[in-house]
């Protein structure tokens, strides 16, 4: 199993400051230093918002990628559980934006270059994801591959006690 990033759309006020924080931790250089033409804004999440919710929408590090396995020259690759892109090897197809079943992929000028962007889970970043550490709402969190596991593992003993009752009623 991946971590991953996930949000609580009922806390989420729409602010956009992860996407702030998700520029910043991925630039070269501080963008509020630089002169606006220079700074390359290619956050690696999205935030959707209509009349009822508003949304951190970033990629799920999927297991079986879709994006991975219909990449035509194998720029996306998983590495120790964070799918990952390229950007030297890819050649801007599209074809994993159109694969992805959560939509996290978008298409980014970087390096005067079309190529494939989405979530890396800031692998670089000592503190983790800058947009998890950053929401001023707690919105986002970091799924660990153990919560994962013990969540899986209390539903099941939840379900088991469930139905020793249900068959105790019988």
């Amino acid at each position: 199993m991946n971590s991953f990033v996930i949000a609580n759309p009922s806390r989420c006020i729409g602010c956009r400051t992860c996407l702030i924080a998700c520029v910043v931790a991925h630039s070269k250089e501080n963008i509020f230093l630089s002169v606006y033409e220079d700074i390359e804004f290619n956050p690696r999440l999205s935030v959707i918002k209509n009349a009822n919710v508003t949304s951190p929408i970033q990629c799920r590090q999927c297991e079986n990628a879709a994006c991975l396995n219909v990449c035509p020259n194998g720029s996306i690759s998983n590495k120790d559980g964070v799918i990952t892109i390229n950007k030297n090897t890819c050649i801007g197809c599209k074809t994993c934006a159109v694969a992805c079943p959560f939509g996290a992929i978008e298409m980014a000028k970087v390096d005067d270059k079309i190529i494939a962007n989405k979530c890396d889970l800031c692998e670089s970043r000592e503190n983790g994801p800058a947009c998890v550490e950053i929401c001023p709402t707690s919105t986002l969190k970091l799924v660990k591959v153990d919560e994962i596991k013990e969540s899986i593992q209390n539903k099941r003993i939840h379900s088991l006690k469930d139905l020793t009752y249900l068959s105790n009623e019988l």
